[in-house]
């Protein structure tokens, strides 16, 4: 657990009882019957242990809060592992890294030699002056090859533009894998916030129901005291609901994972100590450019950088080596045979090209754009990983403090329930001031931890990624 839970002992349900006995005795009047002192314990009993985390007043089913006791770091690993393998989406983003590199391949092929084979038959009639002087038919095939013997690098720069932009694919895959990662980190660490919250819930509804039983008590015998009870029942009545307003949010939250990492869902994780302290600034701030949408950014310009070398390439003269060989038959009168073969080489001198400089240009200020994103996208995230560091290290600071407060908090309650309960000195509406209280900053403690622990893995996303210190 976040922090012990301690036992009502000294503060037990006998203390209720003799509570009953010594404030519902009226002025000049015999004393109640102690039968229901007697029976107050059996009566309310199983709602005094705040260790105890079964079923509400309502007969709520609390299995939904257990946790698993193993290494929070392998369980979120395995679940990361689970959404990735599952993730339509991640198998959509593979295939377009697969289609990357087969482009690649494509067009590395432009320099290589290329050779076409075509075949045709056709009839053949001739009419002269309504007579005719031959008919039959031709056939004919013609085999021709070429190959680039000097292009001015286009080809080689058209490559490495197939390169760049099949590592943009890659490193669009890495991304979607650290974001799905991120993202059911977020979600563990959102269940788990709701676990406990629910843990503190029912012990706080099951405190103000050892409260109402006793009152219960104090009233039938002390019609006066049916306006402590009212109050009793509303604390009961909204610590209750807050308990099932938690377990909706943690409802959502498990279907928002079962749709990432399916079923069925593993036991909630605990405290993870790895996200409890802040990543060393300095580290962090040279791991950001190991990120993946970084690594992104900068083949996305290395890849405009080679297109636009293309482009230049592609307006200079070309040098090309072509080669044919056909072969003609032809039937019918006057038949003949004809075989043709030929070689040489082809020499392409761009001379009038309108728009090939606007062309050139464009690629060229694409390719510098490129880099001024590359560059924004560093600065961002910079200063983002500054202000999550600043966010973080208040949040554990803010969580320290309220375990200070929760002390004194817990000795409030404690004092403020035995001066009621022994002399008379405080009012019920103090008690559940005084419990509400210490509830609510257990609450607020176990906020505080899992938004730290949320912004530490927002950092280490930053850079190598959620996984890479889980392991």
């Amino acid at each position: 657990m976040l922090y012990p839970l301690r036992p009502l002992i000294a503060l037990g349900f006998a203390v209720f009882g003799s509570l009953a006995l010594a404030q519902t005795r009226p002025p000049k009047k015999a004393a109640p019957p102690p039968a229901p002192v007697v029976e107050a314990p059996a009566q309310g009993g199983g709602r005094c242990n705040e260790d105890d985390a079964g079923l509400s007043r309502l007969g709520r089913d609390m299995s939904a809060l257990e946790t698993q006791t193993g290494d929070p770091r392998a369980a979120l690993q395995t679940l990361i592992n689970a959404t990735l393998s599952r993730s339509k989406a991640l198998g959509a983003v593979r295939l377009l890294a697969d289609a990357a590199r087969s482009d690649v391949e494509e067009t590395r092929a432009l320099g290589l030699p290329t050779a076409n084979l075509t075949i045709s038959t056709n009839g053949v009639y001739q009419n002269v002056g309504g007579v005719t002087v031959g008919r039959g038919g031709q056939a004919g095939a013609t085999l021709s090859a070429g190959m680039p013997l000097w292009d001015s690098g286009r080809v080689a720069k058209l490559t490495d533009w197939r390169k760049e932009l099949a590592e943009v694919a890659a490193q669009g895959q890495r991304s979607a894998e650290e974001q799905l990662s991120l993202n059911v980190v977020t979600l563990a660490l959102d269940r788990s916030r709701y676990v406990l919250q629910g843990q503190v819930y029912t012990q706080y509804v099951r405190k103000m129901a050892c409260l109402v039983d006793a009152l219960e008590i104090i009233t039938k015998a002390d019609r006066g005291r049916a306006s402590e009870l009212v109050q009793a029942q509303k604390s009961l009545q909204q610590a209750d609901l807050s308990l099932e307003q938690t377990m909706s949010a943690l409802r959502q939250t498990e279907v928002r994972m079962r749709r990432l990492v399916g079923e069925p869902l593993p036991p909630s994780i605990g405290m993870t100590a790895q996200l409890s302290v802040m990543p060393d600034l300095e580290q962090m701030q040279s791991d950001i450019l190991l990120g993946a949408d970084v690594a992104q950014a900068e083949a996305q310009a290395r890849s405009q950088r080679s297109f636009a070398e293309s482009v230049i390439a592609g307006q200079k003269p070309t040098v090309n080596l072509t080669g044919s060989a056909s072969a003609m038959f032809r039937s019918g009168p006057g038949e003949a045979r004809s075989n043709d073969v030929g070689a040489g080489v082809s020499v392409t001198i761009p001379i009038l090209q309108p728009g090939a400089h606007a062309q050139a240009s464009a690629a060229v200020q694409r390719y510098r754009a490129t880099v001024l994103q590359r560059d924004e996208a560093i600065e961002a995230k910079r200063y983002r990983l500054l202000e999550m560091n600043e966010v973080g290290t208040s949040t554990l600071d803010r969580a320290r403090r309220i375990v200070e407060i929760l002390r004194n908090s817990d000795r409030v309650r404690a004092s403020t329930l035995q001066q009621w309960q022994q002399l008379g000195r405080r009012s019920l509406f103090d008690v559940m001031a005084a419990e509400g209280d210490y509830y609510s900053m257990r609450v607020a403690h176990v906020n505080a931890m899992f938004d730290a622990q949320q912004i530490v893995a927002l950092i280490w996303s930053m850079g190598r990624g959620v996984a890479a210190p889980l392991r």
